[in-house]
């Protein structure tokens, strides 16, 4: 094989003598080329057939098939891909099939000799657990040499055991291995069965993205930072385990050092993050100020929409109003009419902003937390503690409750979900924005 420049992390995990091992790693840490040079190692031998997985077919056809395509270009090694079925065959037999965590169905038919799962702590840990399970069930190919006469010869018997050459001498054995490779997302998949429930066929290393510097933009790093809340910048950066749902769900809001005296500048445009529940309904009014929003009013416990839209009217008459509603509220009537509360939105005048779904609770609450205060402690979301006091309550009050989402049984919850919607929508987090900033090998 051609030499390949690795980092110290790299050559660790290559190195590493576990069934299954795990590297696990901040952004722009090596991550693809670990798996990849992995992968190549692995086609050494004859007569293999190597899985290769990532959480989504889309992943594969962006990520993972390119990279390896140009690893096997640089090392001159003759291939052909089968698209159909998602195969890679190498010249000479081997072959790389590639499947997804996400259509585990798919995870069927075939045996492998290793097997190779990217980005597994980004899929519900429940999914993860059962495609773990498939995966390895698919692995078991054996590995064969020949003797003098030209007959295969197994490395190891039917319970995996090395064999013995005339009771005397060891064949070297060449195992089963199935290894994982990804950033880590909080105390989920990768945490619980390398940390939780590791044994002594389980190894991992950990990769910063620090130990990658040399290969990335130079402002990658502090792109991270920039971007994303301590909490995640520690995970993301260092490859660390982080509790990210436990505590209160916005841990960096403080009413000092967030506090805004902005106010309402005559007729100009209002930014408003709304909330949808009968008797519950919550609206937060911002206004922009350079890239930083300010919360300067607030509405809560409106009896329904019809009243939160003539509160948003008596107090704004002739501001324009961009609202970031709750998408849930295209198919919700919150009063006694025929007209969903989206519906109402629209015929109010008002300019929605509203995708066909929600985000994720967990991106919506990251999006919020950056904003808040991201890794480099720099603030660019306030509130003016004075005109928004339920607000800041919420900001300051609201936990995580026993299933790891944020509590809603105080009601805490309504006016930080529609700041959610408003942030996540006006200046969302784009992981697959910064990833691809990483265009140097070492991604």
């Amino acid at each position: 094989m051609k030499e390949i420049s690795l980092t110290e992390p790299q050559e660790l995990f290559l190195n590493l003598d576990k069934k299954y091992p795990l590297f696990v790693a901040g952004f722009g840490s090596g991550k693809s080329t670990a798996l990849t040079v992995s992968v190549l190692m692995d086609l050494e031998f004859e007569g293999v057939s190597i899985g290769c997985y990532a959480p989504t077919y889309d992943l594969l056809k962006l990520i993972t098939i390119p990279y390896l395509e140009d690893f096997l270009m640089e090392m001159d090694v003759p291939y052909k891909i089968n698209k159909s079925d998602y195969i890679i065959e190498i010249e000479g037999g081997n072959k790389i099939i590639l499947r997804s965590i996400d259509r585990p169905q798919r995870i069927v038919g075939y045996e492998v000799f290793r097997s190779h799962i990217d980005e597994i702590d980004t899929v519900p840990q429940a999914q993860a657990t059962g495609a773990w399970n498939k995966i390895i069930a698919r692995n078991r190919q054996k590995v064969f040499i020949l003797d003098h006469a030209g007959n295969k010869i197994p490395l190891i018997d039917e319970a995996g055991n090395p064999i013995l050459k005339n009771d005397k001498i060891q064949f070297e054995t060449f195992d089963n291995r199935v290894s994982a490779y990804t950033t880590p997302e909080g105390f989920n998949f990768a945490y619980d069965r390398w940390v939780k429930k590791g044994t002594e066929s389980y190894g991992f290393v950990k990769a910063s993205t620090y130990s990658n510097e040399a290969n990335l933009p130079d402002d990658y790093i502090s792109s991270l930072l920039e971007t994303y809340p301590p909490e995640l910048a520690e995970a993301y950066l260092n490859g660390e385990f982080v509790n990210l749902t436990s505590g209160s769900v916005y841990p960096n809001f403080d009413r000092e050092l967030n506090n805004s005296s902005e106010t309402v500048n005559g007729e100009e445009p209002l930014y408003i993050g709304c909330d949808f529940n009968v008797m519950f309904g919550a609206s937060s009014i911002h206004v922009m100020r350079g890239d930083d929003l300010h919360a300067v009013d607030e509405i809560s416990e409106a009896f329904d929409t019809d009243v939160q839209i003539a509160i948003i009217k008596e107090r704004y008459p002739n501001n324009p109003i961009n609202i970031y509603p709750d998408a849930t509220g295209k198919r919700r009537v919150s009063s006694n009419t025929s007209e969903t509360d989206l519906q109402k939105l629209y015929a109010a005048k008002f300019s929605v902003h509203v995708n066909h779904a929600n985000p994720l609770i967990k991106d919506r609450v990251a999006n919020v937390n950056a904003k808040v205060c991201n890794g480099k402690y720099e603030r660019h979301y306030f509130v003016n503690v004075e005109k928004c006091p339920q607000l800041t309550n919420c900001l300051e009050q609201q936990v995580y409750d026993s299933n790891g989402v944020p509590d809603k049984s105080n009601n805490l919850d309504h006016l930080p979900d529609g700041v959610g919607y408003l942030i996540t929508k006006v200046c969302p987090i784009d992981k697959q924005e910064l990833k691809s900033k990483a265009v140097r090998r070492g991604y």
